[in-house]
């Protein structure tokens, strides 16, 4: 089977799931967000989504979206991308001027350089604060304690906050730990949940999530070495 043909039944295939999942939970699949992770990932490669119509996409680094996307971009303007990796503060300017939502907003610091980031361009970016469920400690987010102080210091800064973001444990069931986000969410009143990937997105649907990120499932295995 052609790349081509791969990718177009991979997506029908994810699509379908969605629906399945969202059926299951009783909500409608079009509140769910599939964010295909491009990381790595070849302009050509992407663009058999984008000829698929597929418009919502996620990238781990600044330096390497900024390598790809303003081109593909001047073909589908219409196309929203999401930063789903940590983000440096010195970073800021440079997320706030490329992305249209971001996933990872985990400290005080980057609370500051977003939030000036932001007045100076002009530019409201959502963001979800990102929160270490696991506690893991090689792992990015805020601690859960420290969610509700990171939320307001971010509201204080001007930024838009929709939600919690979270990468559970791996090798373990990851149900536990999307439904404490899920809870976290609702304590703050926030309705976004930035959950589940290629592994376990079935699951995150079930227990809320509103944006799932998924990149093996969709382009396939990643280059071990990239």
């Amino acid at each position: 089977m052609a790349e081509t043909d791969k990718r177009d039944s991979a997506l029908d295939d994810i699509t379908t799931h969605i629906a399945k999942a969202a059926a299951i939970a009783e909500r409608s699949a079009s509140d769910i967000e599939l964010v295909a992770i491009s990381k790595t990932r070849s302009a050509s490669e992407i663009r058999v989504l984008l000829e698929r119509g597929h418009r919502v996409f996620g990238e781990n680094r600044v330096q390497e979206a900024a390598a790809k996307w303003p081109e593909l971009r001047a073909d589908y303007p219409d196309v929203s991308l999401h930063l789903v990796g940590q983000l440096q503060s010195n970073k800021a300017d440079d997320a706030v001027a490329l992305f249209d939502v971001i996933h990872s907003l985990d400290r005080m610091s980057l609370v500051r350089a977003l939030g000036k980031a932001m007045q100076k361009q002009d530019r409201d970016i959502p963001c979800f604060v990102q929160v270490n469920i696991g506690e893991e400690s090689q792992k990015g987010g805020c601690a859960i304690a420290e969610t509700g102080d990171l939320i307001a210091a971010a509201r204080d800064a001007g930024i838009p906050i929709c939600g919690l973001m979270c990468v559970p444990p791996s090798g373990v069931n990851a149900a536990p730990y999307f439904a404490l986000l899920a809870k976290l969410a609702a304590d703050h009143e926030l309705s976004g949940l930035s959950m589940g990937m290629s592994g376990d997105f079935e699951t995150a649907i079930k227990l809320g999530a509103t944006h799932i990120r998924v990149g093996t499932a969709l382009f396939g295995p990643r280059d071990a070495t990239a």
